[in-house]
């Protein structure tokens, strides 16, 4: 690693940043205008009609949030000149060729631009074929058409998943993926053929069929063609489809690919806890605070990986100083599974600890007693017992609903509305719960000795190092409470809405 420093890197650079709105992109600004405000400019593009429109997009969803508090302060009345300074938010979509920016807009940023981190993505695991084929996959290409424009470009990063992997067994490396090559033994993934039968279907549904028609079978085909191809659901093939492109297209680019895995609220930066969304696990922890999770699927021996989302970023900039100007491409698995594992039990006893320790209570005030998930270390064991348990009750109120003339109808969407989304989300996360593999982290761990070696206390300014993670206290002390507050305050938003 050359002398100088992470953070003297970005100095006096231009930065485009692709999903900027979303945790990981909030994550990223926030911290390179803490620890080097001498950054040149961060192009933000968002998706917006036009410029006004991107500017408030970033000033509400970005600077505006509790995030940014760290640098609010630091600034005080300066804040808003300093952001103004540094930020400028381009309306644009990377859906799109060129992004959808102007020509002109486009040479522009291209004669600018030393950085270029990619981080949009739709992340849902039952999203639309055509919509996360647009995003996760084509968006790539149009990444790299862009990227071959950039006259003084020195890094390209890409941010992807680990569990592209999908539900391989044992060690994974940090290798990359061949065009075309499925996990599905002696399958072929042909990239533009899926694209061409996504036309195809949404061709015969035709150009006025019902917009919630499309929407399903959109999801539907997605799902479908994972499991077909060897991935567990739509989100980790359309990423997997994304870095074979990248790899394909990206061979003259100075390329890094990281691939974190399930990303928590933040360990350290700029404040210990900071979330936003239900992330993975969250659904768990939430569910339980809400009474809604009588049961679940559970293996206390499988390992889940998790990641505080400061120290994704963190090794997301040691990995742009390290490979900087280098024409290959380096696969980075910001993962914890191999150094500091977590196994599902550990995962189960801090849940029930946090609660003891800060016990619901009911409308009454009273304390509700902590009660244990019933939990099965099979889904079809899950699915048999939510049948007999919930399903037969249902299906006899219904009964009972149309024989009494349909005094029972609110009640018996609600509830079959429950179960049909406890069944959705078991079926989702099975792939998780029972994951056996672990990822091979031998280049970060390289990366990570090479920052800690460093003079300039890189060590303790970019920390990525997941041995340093006491689990249980992490759990208890900061995430499980991070992730029900979030929670919380969302309801509390929909409430006053």
């Amino acid at each position: 690693m050359e002398t100088g420093g992470i953070a003297e890197r970005f100095r006096d650079k231009t930065i485009l940043i692709t999903g900027a709105t979303g945790f990981l992109g909030k994550l990223l600004v926030e911290k390179i205008l803490r620890v080097q405000p001498e950054v040149r400019k961060l192009y933000l593009l968002v998706r917006a009609p036009d410029a006004i429109a991107a500017e408030e997009r970033v000033l509400t969803e970005v600077v505006g949030n509790g995030l940014f508090d760290v640098l609010r302060e630091q600034y005080g009345a300066g804040f808003h000149s300093f952001i103004k300074e540094k930020i400028y938010a381009l309306p644009g979509d990377v859906t799109h060729e060129n992004f959808g920016l102007e020509s002109y807009d486009i040479l522009q940023l291209s004669q600018k631009v030393d950085i270029i981190v990619n981080g949009a993505a739709t992340t849902n695991f039952m999203e639309r074929y055509d919509v996360a084929l647009a995003t996760n996959t084509t968006g790539v290409v149009h990444l790299c058409q862009f990227a071959k424009q950039c006259d003084n470009l020195k890094m390209v990063l890409h941010v992807s998943t680990a569990y592209v992997a999908g539900e391989q067994a044992g060690q994974i490396f940090e290798k990359p993926f061949q065009i075309g090559t499925a996990l599905r033994l002696d399958y072929q993934l042909d990239i533009e053929a899926e694209l061409q039968l996504v036309d195809k279907i949404k061709s015969e549904l035709g150009i006025n069929s019902d917009s919630k028609l499309e929407k399903i079978t959109m999801r539907k085909l997605g799902l479908e063609r994972a499991v077909h191809f060897g991935w567990p659901n739509t989100y980790t093939l359309t990423k997997a489809m994304g870095e074979m492109l990248l790899q394909q297209l990206g061979q003259d680019l100075p390329v890094v690919i990281v691939r974190p895995s399930m990303i928590t609220s933040t360990f350290q930066e700029p404040m210990p806890g900071w979330i936003e969304q239900t992330r993975t696990i969250d659904v768990i922890f939430v569910a339980y605070n809400d009474q809604t999770l009588p049961c679940f699927i559970f293996d206390g021996s499988v390992i889940f990986d998790l990641i505080p989302g400061d120290m994704v970023i963190n090794a997301m900039m040691a990995a742009i100083n390290s490979q900087w100007n280098k024409q290959a491409q380096v696969i980075y698995h910001v993962t914890s599974s191999h150094q500091n594992p977590v196994p599902l039990s550990l995962i189960e006893e801090s849940l029930y600890k946090y609660f003891h320790k800060n016990p619901r209570t009911s409308k009454d005030g009273k304390a509700i007693q902590n009660e244990k998930i019933l939990t099965f270390n099979r889904l079809v064991y899950f699915q048999a017992y939510m049948i007999l348990r919930y399903k037969v009750p249902l299906e006899m109120m219904r009964a009972a609903n149309v024989l009494l003339g349909g005094i029972y109808t609110k009640n018996y969407y609600e509830l079959n509305r429950g179960y049909n989304i406890l069944m959705t989300v078991a079926k989702l996360y099975a792939p998780y719960v029972f994951f056996k593999g672990w990822f091979d982290d031998t280049n970060l761990r390289k990366l990570w000795k090479a920052t800690a070696m460093d003079q300039n206390d890189d060590a303790s300014i970019f920390n990525f190092d997941p041995k340093c993670i006491n689990w249980s206290s992490y759990l208890v002390n900061t995430h499980i409470p991070a992730a029900i507050k979030y929670a919380n305050n969302q309801k509390t938003k929909a409430r006053s809405a």
